[in-house]
C-alpha cells in the first residue's frame, strides 16, 4: 500500500512508512528500559481494531496498538459510522471511520491513507482537527485510538471494503452496537455537535 500524497523533507518517505516498527510495551510507555517510543507493527491480515476481544485489564507488559479514527460529518451534521463486516473481530458492531497507524507514520497520515482504502475519500492533514482519544484494555493488547474530526474531504463516501455505512445524527449515535473503546467517544462528539 502506497500513499498518494508525496512526500515533503519534513515527512518520512513513503519507503519509510512500510518499515516495521518494534512493538511497545506499557512499561516502555512508562518510560522504563528505553528512551525513545516506537508505534507497534500492524496487526497480521484478519485481525480488527478490537481484536474480537472484551474489556478487561491488561498486563503490565500488553502491546499499546496505535488506531486512529475519525468522526466525519457531513453538511447535515451527521456522523458516519461503519459497520465492521462478517468475519472479522467485532462483526457488526458500529465503528467510527479509521485503522491501524504503521510503524513510522502518523496518526493522521493513517487516517488519510485508511480512508482512501475503506471509503475512496481524499483527506488533508490540514482538516482533520484532534478532539479526543480513547485508552481502553483489552485482554490481548492496549488500545490507544485519537479521534479526529473532519467536516471536508474530497469525493464521494463509499463502502470499498464490503462494509456497511451509515450518517447518523449525533443524537442516535448510541443506538448503534459500538466496540467498548469507541462508546465513550460518543457522549464527547454530542456535546460538540
Amino acid at each position: 500500500m502506497s500513499i498518494s500524497t508525496a512526500a515533503t523533507a519534513a515527512e518520512p518517505s513513503a519507503q519509510q512508512w512500510t518499515e516495521p516498527a518494534p512493538t511497545l510495551t506499557l512499561p516502555q510507555l512508562a518510560g522504563e528500559g528505553t528512551a525513545a517510543a516506537a508505534l507497534p507493527p500492524p496487526p497480521l491480515a484478519g485481525e480488527g481494531r478490537g481484536g474480537g476481544a472484551s474489556r478487561g485489564n491488561s498486563a503490565a507488559g500488553a502491546t499499546v496498538l496505535l488506531v486512529s479514527a475519525v468522526a466525519l460529518i457531513d453538511a447535515d451534521g451527521r456522523v458516519l459510522l461503519a459497520e465492521r463486516p462478517t468475519g472479522k473481530p467485532l462483526a457488526g458492531l458500529w465503528e467510527f471511520p479509521g485503522g491501524k497507524v504503521h510503524g513510522g507514520e502518523t496518526p493522521e497520515a493513517a487516517l488519510i491513507r485508511e480512508l482512501a482504502e475503506e471509503l475512496g475519500i481524499d483527506v488533508q492533514a490540514s482538516c482533520l482537527a484532534p478532539f479526543t482519544f480513547a485508552s481502553h484494555a483489552y485482554p490481548d493488547f492496549h488500545l490507544l485510538m485519537p479521534l479526529y474530526v473532519c467536516r471536508k474531504w474530497s469525493g464521494i463516501v463509499a463502502a470499498r471494503e464490503g462494509q456497511r455505512l451509515a450518517w447518523v445524527r449525533p443524537a442516535r449515535l448510541s443506538d448503534y452496537p459500538m466496540p467498548p473503546a469507541d462508546k465513550p467517544l460518543v457522549a464527547m462528539l454530542r456535546d460538540l455537535l
